[in-house]
């Protein structure tokens, strides 16, 4: 059975994947040839020292570097945000504008319970669990009673992200706070790449937080884990089934509301751990809701719809966009993000890794 979330049938299939690999690659050689030629070229602009000729083009490998690795932690935190807004409106279609307004009252609890308890770790249960509360009873409340009408959970949902933006402001006020990052994640760590040589021939390593490389790769691993409770757990089966035919899976005597709850609540969930990590290495403060939500949105259009790959390959490529925007076009920089989504729209409208 083919569902938005990928192909239940041939997800147990040995040796698939390799398999799936060399027929793409016997039937794309062309395509296959220029992915491997960016790769190795992405490698050695990353791994090699870059000859003076090359920087006068291109500017201080330094900047590049720092601009890659800024772009990919911010890739991360659009994931966290966005693969919520994914799954919420890939199974239910569900349309909450009010996916901004859960990142940034998660950001502001993180902050209160950090404040209180002096765990930055804890501060992510304290967020995950408020903005998931929030999210059950949206579903119960609104989303429950509007299924498929789509234009009045757009109104009612962004009405409550103005509701919501004025109840923050009211108790935290409009300044912007910033998360403390935890002793055991401050400063910078080396790392093996090479910025620049010295005029001795020596290298110069780069070094970089070690608080966003640790956030990275969580989103990586969350990111990972989701997809394997989407295609590796009997639950999973259960959220697929869902996305195709919701009747039947209640006809077969599955509690598919009890599911679809369950879902939005991680999803909402979710965004409030993403506000942690904005208000940690970035900062919460009035208007970020917007701002991530519309984030999310490209991401998801240009990564596919309910695919929790596509919104990890959609999150990487607008994070690395902003970033090599702002340190290369910084007068275009804000339509660089736009200008990808609308080629995907033309070209692939469904989403990179979004099925038809």
């Amino acid at each position: 059975m083919t569902t938005a979330f990928g192909d239940q049938g041939a997800d147990h299939a040995p040796g698939r994947g390799g398999g799936a690999l060399a027929q793409w690659i016997g039937r794309n050689p062309v395509a296959a040839l220029v992915i491997a030629v960016a790769i190795i070229l992405a490698l050695w602009l990353v791994l090699a020292p870059w000859p003076a000729g090359f920087e006068e083009v291109f500017g201080k490998k330094r900047l590049f570097i720092n601009a890659l690795f800024n772009g990919m932690t911010l890739g991360g935190l659009y994931f966290l945000v966005a693969t919520g807004f994914t799954l919420i409106f890939g199974l239910m279609r569900n349309v909450n504008l009010a996916h901004g307004s859960l990142y940034l009252f998660g950001g502001y609890m993180g902050y209160e319970a950090g404040q209180w308890t002096g765990s930055w770790l804890f501060s992510y249960v304290v967020a995950f669990v408020c903005c998931a509360l929030i999210g059950i009873a949206m579903q119960f409340l609104i989303f429950r009673r509007m299924e498929g009408q789509d234009l009045r959970q757009t109104l009612v949902t962004l009405g409550l992200s103005i509701i919501f933006s004025d109840l923050m402001v009211w108790v935290w006020g409009g300044n912007a706070i910033q998360i403390d990052t935890p002793d055991y994640l401050a400063g910078p760590v080396p790392t093996p790449i090479v910025v620049a040589l010295k005029s001795s021939g020596e290298a110069i390593f780069l070094q970089y937080p070690l608080g966003r490389l640790v956030i990275f790769a969580a989103s990586a691993l969350i990111g990972i884990a989701m997809w394997l409770a989407l295609h590796r757990t009997r639950i999973g089966v259960m959220i697929r089934a869902g996305v195709d035919d919701r009747d039947m899976l209640s006809v077969l005597g599955y509690r598919v509301q009890l599911l679809f709850v369950a879902v939005f609540a991680f999803g909402a969930g979710l965004a409030g751990m993403a506000g942690i990590v904005g208000g940690t290495f970035q900062s919460i403060s009035l208007g970020e809701d917007s701002h991530f939500l519309l984030a999310s949105l490209v991401v998801v259009i240009v990564g596919g719809m309910g695919s929790i790959p596509g919104a990890a390959l959609g999150a990487l490529i607008i994070g690395l966009s902003e970033q090599f925007g702002l340190v290369y076009f910084q007068n275009y920089a804000t339509m660089l993000s736009f200008l990808i989504m609308v080629l995907v729209l033309a070209i692939r409208p469904q989403g990179l890794l979004g099925r038809r």
